[in-house]
C-alpha cells in the first residue's frame, strides 16, 4: 500500500509513536548534560508565565489567620500547579513525592520562593475556603497574554481564534456528598406504588472550552461547572449542558471582547438559540449536522445540492481523498410558530482511503462523510480552511479529555469531596496542562518530546529531580541565560 501511495505522489503521514530504541545516552555526563537542559528548559518555559499568575494570585484574599500561616497563598498554588506538571494523580502521591528531601532541595533550586514544601492536606484546606474563580482568571490572564504576544497567529483559521466546546463526565458517586451534584437515574425505573427505591448516580460534569489548533495543540481555556442549584426560590431544576453553553459563552465574551472567533461545535449544538447566540457576538462557528437534526435544513440541501455544479470540488489532503459538496444561504426557522430564522450553510464531505484489513491483511477501501454547518458562505478559497484545517480539529478537545483522564493528570480524580476544593484542583489540573503543553510544542523541548513520548519524557524531568542529577553552578548558569518561547 505504501508503494502505491509512492507511485500515486502520496506522502504517508508521520508515526506518533516514540522510538523502540536503547538509550541514546552513552555515559553519565552525557544523560546528566541531557536531564539538565530538560529541567532547566522546562523551568524557563514556566518563569515566563510565573510572574503572570503569581501577581494574580497575590490578588486573593486570605481566609487564614494571619499569625498561623506558615506558606504563603502563592506559595501554595504553585505547590498545586507542580503537582499536575508532575502528574501525581493524587494528594497522596504528591506528599509522598515532592517531600522527599533531594526532591524538595532541587526544586528550591529552582523556584527560590518555595522556602518549604506545605502538606497536600493545606492546599486543600485553603482551596476549600477562597474564591476558586480567581484561579480561572489567572489563567485567562496568561492566555491573553499569550495571544497579545501573536503566540499562536499562525494557526488561526479565516483570521479566528478556533475554540472547541464539549462537555465531559469528571466523577460519578453513589451518594450525594454535596448538594451541588447532579443527578441521575440509573436501573431500570421503579412503579411509584411499589416498595421498592429507585437507584440514583450522582456526578460531576464539566463544560470544556479549548483552543483547537490544527497542529494538533489544544491550549485549554476555560471550565463551566454543571451544579444543581435552586432557581427561583425553593425550585430546583437539573442543570444541562446547553444551559451551560450559553453561560460559558458569555464568560468567553467578556474575558475576550474584541477577539475574533470560531466555534467548533458537535451536533447537540446544532439548534437556532446557539446559532443566535454566536452572531450576536461576531463568532463564526462550524457546527456538525448530524443525520436526523434540522430537517427542514436537510430537505433544502438535498433539493438545492444537486443544482449547483459550481459548487463542489475534489482535492487529496494527505490519504484521502475528497468530495466537497455546498449550498449557502439556507432558511432555517426556529421557535414558537418559526417566528425566529437566520441563514446557514451547509457543507459535507465525502472521503475514501485505503487501509491493511488486519485479518485478511489485503488492503481495502474505507468511507466516509462528514457534514458542517458554517457561519459563512463557502467556496472553493475556504471549503477545505474552514472544514479540513477548522472543523474537524475538533476532536482536539476530545483527546484532551483522552489525555486528562488516562495519561497522568487525574480528571476523573476528586481530589477533594468538598465542591470548591473540587473546583479548585480541576482549575489547576487545566493550567498545569496548559503549561505541558506549551512545554511540549515549544521549539526547545519538542525534539525530546518527539523521541520518548509525552508522558515519558514528563517522567525523565520527575526522575531527575528526584536524584542527584543537578549541578546549582550550572543549573544558575542556565536560568540567567535568555529565553523567548518560540511554538512549533
Amino acid at each position: 500500500m505504501r508503494q502505491q501511495q509512492r507511485e500515486a505522489g502520496l506522502s504517508p503521514p508521520p508515526s506518533a509513536t516514540p522510538s523502540n530504541r536503547t538509550c541514546p545516552f552513552r555515559d553519565n555526563t552525557e544523560e546528566r548534560a541531557a536531564r539538565t537542559e530538560a529541567v532547566t528548559t522546562l523551568i524557563l518555559i514556566m518563569r515566563q508565565m510565573l510572574p503572570i499568575l503569581l501577581k494574580r494570585f497575590g490578588k486573593i484574599p486570605d481566609p487564614r489567620h494571619p499569625k498561623k500561616v506558615k506558606h504563603k497563598l502563592t506559595v501554595l498554588m504553585l505547590y498545586g500547579i507542580l503537582v499536575f506538571v508532575f502528574q501525581y494523580g493524587s494528594r497522596r502521591a504528591s506528599n509522598g513525592e515532592l517531600t522527599r528531601p533531594m526532591f524538595e532541595a532541587n526544586l528550591r533550586l529552582l523556584f527560590p520562593q518555595l522556602d518549604a514544601l506545605p502538606h497536600a492536606d493545606t492546599l486543600f484546606r485553603l482551596l476549600a475556603r477562597i474564591d476558586v474563580n480567581a484561579i480561572a482568571h489567572a489563567h485567562l490572564e496568561l492566555v491573553r497574554r499569550l495571544i497579545r504576544n501573536k503566540a499562536f497567529s499562525r494557526y488561526l483559521i479565516n483570521n479566528c481564534y478556533p475554540i472547541g466546546i464539549d462537555g465531559s463526565q469528571k466523577l460519578a458517586f453513589p451518594v450525594l456528598w454535596d448538594e451541588h451534584l447532579s443527578q441521575r437515574r440509573v436501573g431500570p425505573k421503579v412503579d411509584p406504588d411499589s416498595d421498592e427505591e429507585q437507584e440514583y448516580q450522582c456526578y460531576v460534569y464539566v463544560l470544556e472550552a479549548s483552543l483547537c489548533f490544527r497542529n494538533g495543540m489544544v491550549i485549554p481555556l476555560m471550565s463551566e461547572f454543571l451544579e444543581f442549584a435552586p432557581e427561583q426560590g425553593e425550585q430546583r431544576k437539573q442543570d444541562c449542558e446547553t444551559k451551560a453553553f450559553h453561560r460559558l459563552a458569555e464568560r468567553i465574551k467578556n474575558a475576550f471582547p474584541r477577539l475574533p472567533v470560531m466555534l467548533l461545535l458537535d451536533g447537540l449544538y446544532a439548534n437556532g438559540p446557539i446559532m443566535e447566540r454566536c452572531r450576536s457576538y461576531h463568532w463564526d462557528f462550524m457546527i456538525v449536522l448530524k443525520d436526523g437534526s434540522l430537517p427542514t435544513v436537510w430537505e433544502e440541501y438535498r433539493s438545492l445540492a444537486h443544482e449547483h455544479p459550481e459548487h463542489r470540488c475534489e482535492q487529496t489532503w494527505g490519504e484521502r481523498q475528497q468530495q466537497f459538496q455546498w449550498v449557502n444561504a439556507i432558511r432555517y426557522e426556529y421557535g414558537p410558530n418559526g417566528k425566529k430564522f437566520l441563514e446557514v450553510h451547509v457543507v459535507s464531505c465525502h472521503e475514501h482511503w485505503q487501509v491493511v484489513d488486519p485479518k485478511t491483511a489485503e488492503i481495502i477501501t474505507k468511507h466516509a462523510c462528514h457534514v458542517w454547518l458554517s457561519s459563512r458562505p463557502l467556496s472553493r478559497l475556504n471549503v477545505h480552511t474552514r472544514c479540513n484545517l477548522g472543523a474537524r480539529y475538533r476532536w482536539g478537545i476530545e483527546g484532551a479529555f483522552l489525555v486528562e483522564k488516562h495519561q497522568g493528570y487525574g480528571y476523573e480524580h476528586a481530589f477533594a469531596k468538598q465542591w470548591n476544593a473540587m473546583k479548585g484542583y480541576h482549575l489547576l489540573m487545566r493550567l498545569a496542562h496548559l503549561i505541558n503543553t506549551l512545554a511540549r510544542f515549544s521549539k526547545a523541548l519538542a525534539a525530546l518530546f518527539v523521541q520518548l513520548g509525552v508522558q515519558a519524557t514528563i517522567g525523565f524531568i520527575r526522575n531527575t529531580l528526584t536524584g542527584p542529577w543537578l549541578d546549582p553552578q550550572e543549573v544558575e548558569q542556565r536560568l540567567q541565560r535568555p529565553f523567548r518561547l518560540r511554538l512549533l
